[in-house]
Protein backbone atom coordinates (compact mmCIF):
# COMPACT_ATOMS: atom_id res chain seq x y z
CA UNK A 1 0.00 0.00 0.00
CA UNK A 2 2.83 2.45 0.86
CA UNK A 3 4.40 1.62 -2.33
CA UNK A 4 1.41 3.00 -3.89
CA UNK A 5 1.23 6.00 -2.07
CA UNK A 6 4.70 7.30 -2.72
CA UNK A 7 4.53 6.33 -6.77
CA UNK A 8 1.51 8.65 -6.75
CA UNK A 9 2.86 10.84 -4.88
CA UNK A 10 6.15 11.42 -7.03
CA UNK A 11 3.69 11.44 -10.33
CA UNK A 12 1.73 14.48 -8.91
CA UNK A 13 5.43 15.89 -7.59
CA UNK A 14 6.74 15.87 -11.07
CA UNK A 15 3.69 17.11 -12.41
CA UNK A 16 3.85 20.18 -10.26
CA UNK A 17 7.95 21.07 -11.31
CA UNK A 18 6.79 21.17 -14.68
CA UNK A 19 4.27 23.49 -14.36
CA UNK A 20 1.15 21.07 -14.73
CA UNK A 21 -2.06 20.74 -13.07
CA UNK A 22 -1.85 17.70 -10.80
CA UNK A 23 -3.07 14.56 -12.31
CA UNK A 24 -5.25 13.59 -9.37
CA UNK A 25 -8.00 15.59 -7.32
CA UNK A 26 -8.59 15.93 -4.08
CA UNK A 27 -11.80 13.51 -4.46
CA UNK A 28 -9.73 10.88 -6.67
CA UNK A 29 -6.74 10.31 -3.96
CA UNK A 30 -9.94 9.85 -1.38
CA UNK A 31 -11.08 7.32 -3.35
CA UNK A 32 -8.00 5.42 -4.07
CA UNK A 33 -7.19 5.66 -0.41
CA UNK A 34 -10.73 4.38 0.97
CA UNK A 35 -9.90 1.51 -1.97
CA UNK A 36 -6.48 1.00 -0.83
CA UNK A 37 -7.70 0.75 3.16
CA UNK A 38 -10.53 -1.89 1.35
CA UNK A 39 -7.96 -4.10 0.04
CA UNK A 40 -5.49 -4.04 3.28
CA UNK A 41 -9.07 -5.26 5.21
CA UNK A 42 -8.96 -7.86 2.75
CA UNK A 43 -5.28 -9.71 2.84
CA UNK A 44 -5.89 -9.47 7.31
CA UNK A 45 -8.98 -11.19 6.75
CA UNK A 46 -7.79 -13.69 4.05
CA UNK A 47 -8.14 -17.70 5.00
CA UNK A 48 -6.75 -19.20 2.37
CA UNK A 49 -2.98 -18.87 1.26
CA UNK A 50 -2.59 -16.21 -2.00
CA UNK A 51 -2.41 -17.74 -5.38
CA UNK A 52 -1.89 -16.61 -8.48
CA UNK A 53 -5.54 -15.55 -10.05
CA UNK A 54 -6.70 -17.38 -13.12
CA UNK A 55 -6.79 -16.39 -16.15
CA UNK A 56 -7.91 -16.81 -19.78
CA UNK A 57 -5.11 -19.12 -20.45
CA UNK A 58 -6.62 -21.05 -17.49
CA UNK A 59 -10.45 -21.01 -18.30
CA UNK A 60 -9.27 -22.13 -21.80
CA UNK A 61 -7.94 -25.05 -20.71
CA UNK A 62 -10.49 -26.12 -18.02
CA UNK A 63 -13.31 -26.15 -21.46
CA UNK A 64 -11.29 -28.03 -23.46
CA UNK A 65 -10.72 -30.61 -20.41
CA UNK A 66 -14.20 -31.04 -19.27
CA UNK A 67 -16.72 -32.94 -21.43
CA UNK A 68 -19.84 -30.49 -22.11
CA UNK A 69 -21.88 -33.63 -23.43
CA UNK A 70 -21.65 -34.43 -19.70
CA UNK A 71 -24.58 -33.37 -17.07
CA UNK A 72 -22.29 -32.98 -14.18
CA UNK A 73 -19.14 -31.33 -16.01
CA UNK A 74 -21.87 -29.34 -18.50
CA UNK A 75 -22.69 -27.57 -14.99
CA UNK A 76 -18.91 -27.02 -14.03
CA UNK A 77 -18.04 -25.40 -16.92
CA UNK A 78 -21.39 -22.96 -17.39
CA UNK A 79 -20.91 -22.15 -13.64
CA UNK A 80 -16.92 -21.33 -14.36
CA UNK A 81 -17.66 -19.06 -17.13
CA UNK A 82 -20.50 -17.22 -15.42
CA UNK A 83 -18.71 -16.25 -12.36
CA UNK A 84 -15.36 -15.70 -14.83
CA UNK A 85 -17.11 -12.87 -16.76
CA UNK A 86 -19.94 -11.37 -14.24
CA UNK A 87 -17.35 -11.45 -11.17
CA UNK A 88 -19.98 -13.64 -9.00
CA UNK A 89 -18.94 -15.22 -6.12
CA UNK A 90 -18.94 -18.97 -6.20
CA UNK A 91 -21.65 -19.22 -3.96
CA UNK A 92 -23.76 -17.05 -5.96
CA UNK A 93 -23.36 -20.24 -8.53
CA UNK A 94 -23.84 -22.99 -6.53
CA UNK A 95 -24.85 -24.38 -2.71
CA UNK A 96 -23.03 -25.16 0.37
CA UNK A 97 -25.23 -29.14 0.27
CA UNK A 98 -27.52 -31.01 -1.72
CA UNK A 99 -30.07 -29.74 0.78
CA UNK A 100 -29.34 -26.15 0.92
CA UNK A 101 -31.08 -24.64 -2.25
CA UNK A 102 -33.51 -22.29 -1.71
CA UNK A 103 -35.21 -20.63 -4.28
CA UNK A 104 -34.85 -17.12 -2.60
CA UNK A 105 -31.04 -17.34 -1.99
CA UNK A 106 -30.01 -19.09 -5.40
CA UNK A 107 -30.62 -19.26 -8.95
CA UNK A 108 -33.18 -20.81 -11.17
CA UNK A 109 -34.06 -21.64 -14.43
CA UNK A 110 -36.84 -19.19 -14.48
CA UNK A 111 -33.85 -16.35 -13.53
CA UNK A 112 -32.34 -16.67 -16.88
CA UNK A 113 -33.74 -14.14 -19.48
CA UNK A 114 -32.18 -14.40 -23.13
CA UNK A 115 -32.70 -10.92 -25.52
CA UNK A 116 -31.86 -8.82 -28.00
CA UNK A 117 -30.37 -4.87 -26.95
CA UNK A 118 -31.45 -2.63 -29.92
CA UNK A 119 -28.48 -3.38 -31.70
CA UNK A 120 -29.83 -6.75 -32.15
CA UNK A 121 -27.18 -8.18 -30.12
CA UNK A 122 -27.87 -11.41 -28.01
CA UNK A 123 -26.90 -11.12 -24.25
CA UNK A 124 -28.67 -12.79 -21.07
CA UNK A 125 -29.84 -11.28 -17.56
CA UNK A 126 -29.50 -13.79 -14.77
CA UNK A 127 -31.34 -12.05 -11.26
CA UNK A 128 -29.63 -12.95 -8.59
CA UNK A 129 -32.35 -13.65 -6.03
CA UNK A 130 -29.22 -12.78 -3.11
CA UNK A 131 -26.05 -10.93 -4.05
CA UNK A 132 -23.25 -9.46 -1.03
CA UNK A 133 -23.46 -6.08 -2.92
CA UNK A 134 -27.48 -6.24 -2.70
CA UNK A 135 -29.66 -5.04 -0.11
CA UNK A 136 -31.81 -8.26 1.89
CA UNK A 137 -34.51 -9.06 -0.74
CA UNK A 138 -32.77 -7.05 -3.12
CA UNK A 139 -32.70 -8.44 -6.87
CA UNK A 140 -29.66 -7.68 -8.76
CA UNK A 141 -29.45 -8.67 -12.26
CA UNK A 142 -25.89 -8.89 -14.04
CA UNK A 143 -25.64 -9.09 -18.20
CA UNK A 144 -23.53 -11.12 -20.48
CA UNK A 145 -23.01 -10.62 -23.48
CA UNK A 146 -20.86 -13.27 -26.00
CA UNK A 147 -17.44 -14.17 -25.94
CA UNK A 148 -15.24 -15.81 -28.04
CA UNK A 149 -14.24 -19.25 -27.73
CA UNK A 150 -15.11 -18.86 -23.83
CA UNK A 151 -18.39 -17.83 -24.54
CA UNK A 152 -20.89 -17.98 -20.94
CA UNK A 153 -24.56 -17.64 -23.50
CA UNK A 154 -22.78 -20.73 -24.91
CA UNK A 155 -22.21 -22.17 -21.59
CA UNK A 156 -25.70 -21.97 -20.27
CA UNK A 157 -27.06 -22.99 -23.51
CA UNK A 158 -25.21 -25.68 -23.66
CA UNK A 159 -26.64 -26.43 -19.76
CA UNK A 160 -29.60 -26.37 -20.87
CA UNK A 161 -29.81 -28.89 -23.64
CA UNK A 162 -27.83 -31.29 -21.20
CA UNK A 163 -29.38 -31.07 -17.74
CA UNK A 164 -33.30 -30.68 -19.07
CA UNK A 165 -35.06 -28.82 -15.95
CA UNK A 166 -37.96 -27.03 -14.63
CA UNK A 167 -38.27 -23.37 -14.40
CA UNK A 168 -38.25 -23.71 -10.52
CA UNK A 169 -35.02 -25.80 -10.51
CA UNK A 170 -31.77 -25.11 -10.06
CA UNK A 171 -29.71 -23.08 -12.66
CA UNK A 172 -26.20 -24.39 -12.50
CA UNK A 173 -27.64 -28.35 -11.36
CA UNK A 174 -26.89 -32.04 -12.73
CA UNK A 175 -28.67 -34.70 -13.59
CA UNK A 176 -27.28 -38.45 -11.90
CA UNK A 177 -27.87 -41.62 -14.44
CA UNK A 178 -31.83 -42.17 -12.37
CA UNK A 179 -32.73 -38.51 -14.35
CA UNK A 180 -32.78 -36.81 -10.70
CA UNK A 181 -31.72 -32.84 -11.13
CA UNK A 182 -29.06 -31.83 -8.13
CA UNK A 183 -28.18 -28.47 -7.19
CA UNK A 184 -24.30 -28.49 -7.52
CA UNK A 185 -22.52 -28.32 -4.48
CA UNK A 186 -19.98 -25.45 -4.02
CA UNK A 187 -17.08 -27.80 -3.28
CA UNK A 188 -17.48 -30.12 -5.27
CA UNK A 189 -17.10 -27.77 -8.19
CA UNK A 190 -14.16 -26.62 -6.69
CA UNK A 191 -12.33 -29.75 -5.97
CA UNK A 192 -12.63 -30.81 -9.67
CA UNK A 193 -11.24 -27.71 -11.43
CA UNK A 194 -8.48 -27.53 -8.79
CA UNK A 195 -8.20 -31.10 -10.56
CA UNK A 196 -8.20 -30.02 -13.68
CA UNK A 197 -5.45 -26.97 -13.06
CA UNK A 198 -3.29 -29.31 -11.02
CA UNK A 199 -3.05 -31.59 -14.35
CA UNK A 200 -2.21 -28.26 -16.41
CA UNK A 201 0.74 -27.78 -13.76
CA UNK A 202 -1.22 -24.15 -12.10
CA UNK A 203 -2.19 -25.59 -8.45
CA UNK A 204 -5.14 -24.86 -6.54
CA UNK A 205 -5.75 -21.41 -7.99
CA UNK A 206 -9.86 -21.31 -7.83
CA UNK A 207 -9.56 -19.90 -4.11
CA UNK A 208 -7.58 -17.19 -5.63
CA UNK A 209 -9.87 -16.56 -8.12
CA UNK A 210 -13.07 -16.38 -5.67
CA UNK A 211 -10.91 -14.18 -3.58
CA UNK A 212 -10.31 -11.79 -6.70
CA UNK A 213 -14.19 -11.34 -7.54
CA UNK A 214 -15.22 -10.61 -3.38
CA UNK A 215 -12.16 -8.23 -3.44
CA UNK A 216 -13.28 -6.20 -6.65
CA UNK A 217 -17.33 -6.52 -5.67
CA UNK A 218 -17.09 -5.51 -2.10
CA UNK A 219 -14.62 -2.09 -3.47
CA UNK A 220 -17.14 -1.33 -5.85
CA UNK A 221 -19.50 -1.62 -3.31
CA UNK A 222 -18.05 0.60 -0.50
CA UNK A 223 -16.67 3.42 -3.75
CA UNK A 224 -20.51 3.86 -4.38
CA UNK A 225 -22.17 3.79 -1.28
Amino acid sequence: MSVTKKYLSAVQAWHITQGWPPPLSKEDHDCINWSLHGLKNLQASCKHPLQPPVTLNMLQALQSTLKLNDPFKACIWAMAACAFWEMMCFGEVSVPSHNAFDSKKHLMHQDTHFSYDLDKRLYVCLDLPSAKTAKSREIQSVFMVPQEGLCPLEALQNLAKIVPARQSDPLFSWQDRQGNVHPMVKTMAINHINLVLKSWGWGNNLWALIQNWQSIILLVSESRS
